[in-house]
């Protein structure tokens, strides 16, 4: 028993400090949700930049401390998302591209963590972006990306939201409005309030689009 004791101490160690690890890391992920929450929907103009550059600033040393955590990346690639939508332009472009490899790294990592997340964030990207020559966006990337985000998460409301703003965006107007449906009700999510306020408020928005004649 006492040759044991040493490695047991040792691993009993290890773990420890992992879980602790795993905690710093949750801790900080809900505080950048929180705070892109805010930023997204409660900021407008040069406020909604400046917070959107603070967070980014945070998410890389974020995942410069955490690289084996596909989490990590997943939030630095939405919050360069939003940076792309919030700045038009060529700076656009270039935030749209780091998001893209912040996500891919996400996938390469972890592709089921956060319920698929950096398949649906990475998803519509490449729908959103223009393609060639100007950026990388491409329709049937994208379709892929959503699809396999609903294989992860059928319930999920950011996953069936994107995809039925992607059907949209197509031209189908009726198979948009079933996943928006199905955005709409979506369970709500675990201290994300004021996230699942506003995209349901863009639901709402895009079941109006897709009812119109």
């Amino acid at each position: 028993m006492k040759a044991l004791s040493i490695p047991l101490l040792c691993l009993s160690l290890m773990l420890g400090s992992s879980a602790f690890a795993q905690s710093e890391l949750d801790t900080a992920i809900e505080d950048l949700q929180q705070r892109w929450a805010v930023a997204n929907y409660e900021m407008r103009g040069k406020p909604r930049i400046t917070a959107l550059q603070t967070l980014t600033q945070e998410a890389e040393r974020l995942t410069a401390a955490y690289p084996d955590h596909a989490e990590a990346w997943i939030w630095a690639g939405i919050i360069r998302s939003t940076m792309a939508g919030a700045e038009g332009g060529l700076h656009a472009l270039a935030a749209a591209r780091a998001a893209r490899a912040d996500l891919e790294r996400a996938l390469a990592v972890d592709p089921d963590a956060l319920q698929g997340s950096a398949y649906t964030s990475l998803g519509a990207l490449y729908y959103k972006v223009p393609g060639w020559p100007l950026g990388f966006g491409d329709n049937d990337k994208a379709e892929e990306m959503l699809k396999r985000a609903l294989e992860i998460n059928p319930e999920g409301i950011d996953a069936n939201y994107f995809y039925g703003d992607f059907l949209l965006e197509q031209g189908h107007r009726r198979k948009a409005r079933e996943y928006l449906l199905r955005a709409q009700q979506a369970p709500p999510r675990p201290g994300r309030p004021l996230a699942d306020s506003g995209r349901r408020q863009e639901i709402a928005k895009l079941l109006k689009r897709a009812s119109s004649s």
